[in-house]
């Protein structure tokens, strides 16, 4: 099953179990605003005497977008949706059509005087005038500064989710197919992580005792890429965990990873039911690598729920054909999806990587650190380091062409 019809049913199971109610929950809820659509919908449907207070922050990643927009040649605003407000900033409407947009920018509250649905949305036509989105937080209260009257919140929570999937699907065919305003060939939406809030993660505290050197001498003769099932070379290895298989899962369980789907029909039936069941569907299909002659032993996944279909931490893991020291040794390939892009092998859409791929292998050792799973933490620089490389879907990618030595607690 392709990305696009995996997204299609589960859009399509998710409105069988679920209705956009009235808005709105005990909390506030978030979305991921991106150039790619021209319009997000909040499946919040609102009603006179609401005040909907809106805040936004770039989503991580997004270095040059700004709520509030950003400078624009002149000539080319008047065709913005709304022309009065600077290029990129943030902008809603009420109606699904004929309303006129409004101006949210960074922080604002919006008061409602007749039965409305609020859609989000990014000032700009054509081009984006940045890379990246917003995080978007919405909040709902009555005329009295209370909260809304509400459904129950695993109601709201699924229309939540069924709209950001649907969203994600839209993302996914504006590439695929050209549908939306963007007219370049990928689209590059970024969200804040669960347990990782940056693509710049906190830095490693390095051990003192440098690598045995046993060690080091099995880490120079590992492979420094993987490879599709064409052969086609792409990640590259860029960290290796030592422990047993039950302590390594437990310490990524520890540190937020997700254990990822393998099968793409297993994973429309788990984002209904878990959806359906209020909970957060954190296992995007991840496509099979290869190292050692075998596809990976577990594919593992860090995001914010749905906004994984376009932006996701994720790396491959194969248990290597040794051991050190007694303890079996992982060795892994990470990557952070940012959005989507050709694949050069085919012309369809794959996922789209931040070339700067040390930042991922950083991220899964902080990770970990964070969670006091590991016991050291080591760089090391092999004979033959990879620093300037492509995936197998063409893409290019750069690192200081380092490994990252983890051992567990």
């Amino acid at each position: 099953m392709s990305r696009l019809r995996f997204f299609s049913a589960a859009v399509f199971l998710l409105s069988g179990f679920m209705t956009a109610q009235t808005a709105q929950g005990p909390s506030a809820l978030t979305f991921q605003v991106l150039p790619a659509q021209s319009w997000t919908d909040t499946a919040l449907d609102l009603q006179p005497g609401q005040t909907v207070s809106i805040s936004a922050l770039p989503s991580t990643g997004s270095s040059n977008c700004d709520p509030a927009g950003v400078s624009m040649d002149s000539a080319k605003v008047e065709s913005l949706p709304l022309p009065d407000a600077k290029p990129g900033a943030l902008i809603a409407k009420l109606h699904a059509h004929g309303a006129a947009p409004v101006l949210l920018g960074t922080k604002t509250d919006l008061h409602i005087d007749s039965p409305s649905h609020l859609f989000l949305g990014m000032n700009n036509s054509g081009t984006a005038p940045c890379e990246g989105g917003f995080k978007v937080t919405v909040k709902v209260s009555n005329s009295q500064g209370t909260q809304a009257d509400s459904s129950p919140e695993s109601e709201t929570r699924g229309a939540q989710l069924k709209s950001q999937l649907s969203n994600a699907a839209q993302v996914f065919m504006s590439g695929q197919f050209g549908m939306g305003k963007s007219d370049s060939n990928s689209a590059a939406p970024s969200s804040s992580a669960s347990g990782a809030e940056s693509v710049s993660p906190a830095a490693i505290h390095i051990s003192e005792a440098p690598i045995d050197a046993e060690l080091r001498k099995l880490i120079d003769n590992l492979p420094r890429r993987v490879n599709d099932q064409l052969n086609n070379l792409g990640d590259m290895v860029n960290f290796v965990i030592v422990g047993n298989q039950k302590d390594v899962q437990a310490a990524l369980e520890a540190a937020s990873w997700h254990v990822a789907d393998t099968d793409n029909r297993r994973a429309v039936l788990n984002a209904v039911m878990q959806t359906y069941d209020s909970k957060d569907y954190l296992a995007m299909p991840m496509s099979t690598l290869f190292l050692f002659g075998r596809k990976q032993d577990f594919g593992y996944e860090m995001a914010e729920p749905i906004a994984m279909v376009a932006s996701r931490h994720h790396f491959r893991i194969w248990k290597a054909p040794f051991t050190w020291k007694g303890s079996e040794v992982w060795v892994g390939a990470g990557t952070h999806d940012i959005g989507f892009a050709k694949d050069k092998r085919n012309n369809n859409v794959t996922h789209k990587i931040d070339p700067a791929v040390d930042g991922e292998r950083d991220n899964i050792g902080s990770s970990l650190q964070k969670a006091n799973k590991g016991k050291t933490f080591s760089y090391y620089l092999p004979s033959n380091p990879v620093q300037e490389a492509k995936n197998a879907t063409g893409d290019g990618y750069h690192s200081d062409g380092r490994l990252l030595v983890i051992s567990l607690q």
